[in-house]
């Protein structure tokens, strides 16, 4: 049986290859998405099954709008596809849906499918599944800047008050452990806008393998290197020791 305590709690992953997948295999980029789709439904089921508390999964950044609008467009309908066909098992699993991002842009159809997913699921009570949407990390804390500010405007706080948690409370991913694991699969070794502020002292972990292949054995692969890390926090060596030993 795995032990709990060598699992990381919330596990964050960049979901990068498709389009390269595809290509590989002489089939149109979108075939590469459909297949991703797949590979999300198997390592959520997982994830979830071996004990992991959070879930993020980069699914379309603020970024990716740069992208053909005909792609953007089939994107957006696989995602909604995706959310009809996957909410039942989700609910029954005990998963809790959160979708983080900005969904002032997205089209209607998704936001109440979005919207219906997250108020079916809010009472689960097993693992935290956020998909990050229209996500980009830069809007994500000028976003929380722009709270605080009001609320200062407002005479509901005083600035002299805010910290790093006070701001921290105002991120998507607030109430959740705090990111551990950031796993990027596509053979691209950078963060690309998404959770800058959780990842500060998460270990990162980075694979060529491209996501529509990345499967079950590969995410313990992570997670047995995930074990093997010594995470300091700024402490030194004998200090941790100490502490565990």
């Amino acid at each position: 049986m795995r032990d709990k305590l060598q699992l990381p709690r919330h596990v964050a992953i960049i979901m990068d290859g498709n389009g390269r997948w595809a290509k590989a295999r002489k089939k149109p980029r979108f075939f590469g998405h459909k297949q991703g789709v797949k590979t999300v439904r198997r390592t959520v089921e997982y994830a979830a099954k071996i004990g992991i508390d959070s879930l993020t999964l980069y699914a379309f950044s603020s970024e990716n709008w740069r992208r053909p609008e005909a792609e953007v467009k089939l994107l957006f309908e696989l995602l909604s596809l995706s959310i009809s066909e996957q909410l039942a098992d989700l609910h029954k699993n005990n998963i809790k849906l959160n979708v983080i991002g900005d969904q002032a842009a997205l089209p209607v159809r998704l936001t109440k499918k979005i919207t219906r997913a997250t108020e079916l699921t809010q009472n689960n009570t097993g693992m935290q599944l956020n998909i990050a949407l229209n996500y980009g990390a830069h809007w994500e804390i000028a976003n929380a800047a722009k709270e605080l500010a009001l609320a200062c405007v407002n005479g509901e706080m005083d600035a002299n008050t805010i910290d790093e948690n006070t701001l921290e409370a105002h991120l998507s991913t607030t109430g959740q452990a705090e990111l551990d694991l950031m796993i990027r699969t596509g053979g691209e070794h950078r963060l690309s806008n998404f959770l800058l502020w959780q990842a500060a002292y998460a270990e990162l972990y980075f694979t060529d393998t491209y996501w529509p292949d990345f499967n079950e054995a590969q995410l313990d692969d992570a997670l047995a290197w995930f074990a093997t890390r010594k995470r300091r926090f700024g402490k030194i060596d004998e200090q941790i020791t100490a502490r565990t030993g």
